[in-house]
């Protein structure tokens, strides 16, 4: 005689994912999800379907990052791609997680993670010099910049930021670029400085550029990451001094 299956005791078989609670999963657990534009947002909201994929992976001494790839099929046929970046600030950390709406801001965040702790000190020394060096300019990214001048702006919290008039003025960028000016190495486990400059250029409406300098540290009480935006380059690095012998 048979015996039936026990059917009551097997867990049911979960459904696929929707593209709109994959959204929510991401978007909440990502910790900068708020600097996503409007306009992404809105976009998503009439996804038909999902993929997703690992697009690169780095583990070393207890220190791990991931990026990964997340599409969307939209209702006009079209597709919209966010990258997500997880990653620990220490061996045996929670991992944290941050999108971005392309693959440059992917790479600027990538650039601002610490190095293993076991990475020689000559090594670290050749970083340094080495992002002193001026990189080549890129050409302009003419996707959602005055939405990126806009989150650029939100997210400074120097008092002598720039104002309404500058904030008008790239409320029309048609293109921008970030370039790494300067960056000095994070290195898990020893106490130190971590400052790392950035320049903004922005293309106008009327062909004319107009560059803002974001200053990243963690010369605060705390030791937490601040962000700073100037109108010149040598305001940004005339602030990073002043940072850096406040803590001396």
């Amino acid at each position: 005689m048979s015996v039936p299956y026990e059917t009551a005791a097997r867990e049911p078989r979960r459904s696929p994912e929707t593209a709109e609670e994959h959204l929510a999963r991401l978007l909440g657990r990502a910790l900068n999800s708020f600097e996503l534009p409007d306009e992404t947002i809105r976009r998503l909201d009439c996804a038909l379907a999902y993929d997703g994929s690992l697009h690169s992976a780095l583990h070393s001494a207890g220190l791990h990052r991931e990026t990964y790839r997340h599409t969307w099929l939209l209702a006009d046929g079209s597709a919209l791609t966010l990258w997500e970046l997880v990653h620990n600030t220490a061996p045996g950390a929670e991992p944290q997680h941050e999108v971005y709406v392309d693959e440059e801001e992917l790479r600027t965040a990538t650039g601002r993670l610490p190095l293993p702790p076991d990475t020689p000190d000559l090594e670290l020394t050749a970083l340094a010099q080495l992002s002193c060096v001026p990189v080549t300019r890129q050409t302009y990214t003419a996707k959602d910049s005055a939405d990126h001048a806009r989150r650029l702006l939100r997210r400074a919290e120097n008092a002598d930021r720039p104002g309404a008039d500058i904030a008008a003025l790239l409320a029309t960028a048609s293109g921008h670029r970030i370039t790494q000016a300067f960056g000095r190495p994070c290195r898990t486990g020893r106490a130190g400085l971590c400052f790392s400059l950035y320049e903004h250029a922005f293309l106008l409406r009327d062909g004319g550029e107009l560059s803002l300098w974001e200053v990243e540290h963690t010369a605060t009480p705390d030791g937490r990451h601040m962000c700073e935006v100037y109108e010149t380059e040598d305001a940004a690095r005339d602030a990073m001094e002043r940072r850096a012998a406040q803590v001396q």
